[in-house]
């Protein structure tokens, strides 16, 4: 599984301004549509619903929201840089500014759990967090999310 194949270049986004995990999802939401075309609302549910289950906030100032849609038919991954930190009740309360949400299909099983792990592994570098939070061009995030991981693997 490579992050190029989870993350398209138009499923990427530099936000200025949230003002809540609320806000967040409903842009996720948004960008799901706009990217995949799948109903905004639908996504947003369903990442709500599942941050009820417990906060997806990692630490670190990452968070990796995830849900599964009905409708989706492979794993798809958004990715949003907020240039204003937001309170997430992450694991060590730092708040979050880099987040990596992935929609998956309701009987995705394994490819669910890979996917989660690929991403976490990749935000996980502090020197790629780095140049994530030193950039907020949408095509130069997404080449520094897909190129690492094409680096590791060579």
């Amino acid at each position: 599984m490579q992050l190029g194949t989870l993350l398209k270049p138009n499923a990427v986004k530099s936000i200025a301004s949230c003002t809540s995990k609320k806000r967040l999802f409903h842009d996720l939401g948004e960008l799901a549509e706009a990217s995949h075309g799948l109903n905004a609302g639908g996504v947003i549910d369903a990442l709500i619903e599942r941050e009820g289950l417990g906060p997806t906030g990692v630490g670190q100032g990452v968070a990796l929201p995830h849900a599964r849609l009905a409708n989706v038919d492979q794993v798809i991954g958004l990715f949003l840089r907020l240039e204003k930190p937001l309170s997430f009740e992450s694991v060590d309360r730092q708040p979050v500014d880099l987040v990596f949400a992935l929609i998956a299909p309701e009987n995705a099983g394994v490819d669910h759990l890979k996917a989660l792990a690929l991403v976490s592994r990749t935000l996980r570098d502090h020197g790629t967090c780095a140049k994530l939070r030193a950039n907020s061009d949408a095509s130069t995030l997404h080449a520094i999310l897909t190129e690492v991981q094409a680096s590791q693997a060579a």
